[in-house]
């Protein structure tokens, strides 16, 4: 099973890196550029809320792992060791925001809505946790 695992500062410079990092070994599943564009999405609304909302007050890490749980399942964890959310609900609901008005409060809609599937575990003081997973390809490959 291939895999890699990242760790990085959370400076909002490390943003275009982690998506493109992760977009650099989704290539391997032959994704479509829609595919592509949906992970590079899903993965830069994890680590901008890892920047803005684990981190408010100083920089910390983030940490992503990924993986293929299949010839062509994609799965993405990207996790912090911040603030933590106190009601994750809440958090997921459309609109919901702690980061002033200057943020939309649609980022883990947007990763569900780019993913096949979202979890989202936290708890308060110790840091998140976001697994994503996506089906990429299934087309016929020519090996």
């Amino acid at each position: 099973m291939n895999y890699i695992k990242l760790e990085f500062p959370s400076l909002s410079a490390n943003e275009a890196f982690a998506r493109n990092a992760v977009a650099c070994f989704a290539a391997q599943l032959d994704p479509t550029l829609d595919e592509i564009g949906d992970v590079k999405t899903a993965v830069s609304e994890a680590v901008t809320n890892c920047i803005v909302h684990a981190y408010p007050e100083a920089i910390g890490k983030i940490y992503i792992r990924c993986r293929f749980n299949s010839d062509t399942q994609l799965e993405i964890v990207v996790r912090d060791t911040g603030v933590g959310i106190p009601d994750v609900e809440k958090a997921r609901e459309p609109l919901f925001t702690t980061g002033g008005e200057d943020r939309s409060g649609m980022g883990f809609s947007m990763m569900e809505g780019f993913m096949d599937y979202l979890r989202v575990t936290s708890k308060p003081g110790r840091g998140t946790t976001v697994t994503m997973r996506k089906k990429i390809g299934g087309r016929l490959r020519v090996r």
